[in-house]
């Protein structure tokens, strides 16, 4: 099969540090050459791949200091996935919907994973004005704001089977990885780690629309906690893998429905359990007692941190392997793939097989209630 991915250009691909989206598509894109496919990924030049690159720009967007307008690049990109396109049988895109109105034009099918959260204000009107652009969902929980949609799959995250090693032995830590935004709440991260009289550290991307929140609400409070709190700003590589390895939990604290956390499923990996506030795609990620507690507020999370040592950390690694790795992911869009192909040739226009259409893993997820459709 003759495949395009392609990639937001914030972050490399695979990233340097932060950057789930990226990291998934690398994941998807290694594993789908390793199986003998025709991969061109579209992607910054700073990327490293197996497949065949296609650079845009020099490096990563948010890494240049010296861009300022992000939308022209991916412009550029979008022009070259256009006059390019008679050589795929498919291009999956991954970042934000500027294609949608050239999907139904190109000569080949199109797929698109949309990686955040969907607002059906925002997504609603954008989904029916692009009702032939075939979609998937990353959780069940991520499409309940537009049920309606041209969804053809709901697809977990996956991890190489060697990208986190085991740690059977837990730590003496509790951990905050991601981002530092306030709808992750770092500070209920702190509030949890103090009552529960263990040390946090706390390893965070800061971006430029989130400094005022870090510098007027955040670092105040890491410096009152200095005395068991330990920031350390952006980790990724070598450094991340331990942090989650030798973590005793991560916590994960949220406000807002995460559409799915992949640090979560790097946690487990790594056998780490998770300590998550019940929100978004939670539920879906975790199982309660086996790879992590999920819990509904700060009183409850301190409550899991004095009985996480019941969670087995070999089970969490279970979990894992059973139900996230990249090859698991990389067959459930394999198979989307080929549903797309079969029998059809050019471009999106047929509509079969429109509807949930769920992956073998997520069967029960796709079982749960919709939720509030949009108006």
């Amino acid at each position: 099969m003759r495949i395009a991915q392609i990639a937001p250009l914030y972050e490399s691909v695979p990233p340097v540090a932060y950057g789930a989206t990226e990291r998934v598509v690398s994941y998807l894109t290694e594993e789908l050459v390793a199986r003998g496919h025709q991969v061109t990924l579209y992607a910054s030049a700073d990327s490293t791949t197996s497949a065949r690159l296609v650079p845009v720009c020099e490096r990563g967007l948010w890494r240049d200091t010296s861009v300022w307008d992000t939308l022209t690049h991916h412009v550029r990109q979008l022009a070259r996935v256009i006059r390019d396109a008679d050589a795929f049988d498919i291009v999956h895109f991954h970042g934000d919907p500027l294609h949608f109105a050239w999907a139904d034009r190109l000569p080949c099918r199109t797929l698109t994973t949309l990686h955040g959260r969907l607002l059906p204000a925002d997504h609603g009107p954008l989904f029916r004005e692009f009702a032939s652009v075939p979609l998937v969902s990353i959780s069940a929980s991520q499409r309940r704001p537009v049920p309606w949609a041209n969804w053809r799959g709901t697809v977990h995250h996956g991890l190489p089977l060697t990208e986190f090693e085991f740690q059977p032995a837990a730590g003496s830590y509790l951990l905050f990885l991601g981002r530092m935004m306030p709808e992750k709440r770092p500070d209920l991260a702190v509030e949890i780690a103090r009552r529960s009289g263990l040390p946090l550290k706390v390893a965070a991307k800061i971006h430029p629309g989130e400094r005022d929140y870090f510098r007027n609400d955040i670092e105040p409070l890491l410096r009152r906690s200095a005395g068991f709190t330990e920031y350390l700003g952006e980790v990724g590589g070598i450094q991340r893998r331990r942090l989650l390895a030798d973590a005793r939990a991560l916590l994960l604290p949220i406000e807002w429905d995460e559409p799915f956390g992949m640090v979560m499923i790097e946690a487990i990996a790594c056998g780490t359990p998770v300590i998550a506030f019940r929100r978004g795609a939670v539920p879906e990620v975790l199982e309660h007692g086996v790879n992590g507690l999920i819990v509904d507020n700060v009183e409850e999370a301190v409550q899991a941190v004095a009985r996480i040592a019941s969670i087995d950390r070999a089970a969490c690694r279970g979990a894992f392997e059973r139900r996230f790795t990249a090859a698991r992911m990389t067959r459930d869009y394999l198979r989307i793939y080929e549903t797309m192909l079969a029998g059809h040739t050019g471009g999106n226009n047929d509509r079969r097989g429109t509807g949930y259409l769920p992956t073998p893993a997520c069967a029960d997820a796709a079982r749960q209630p919709p939720g509030t459709e949009a108006v």
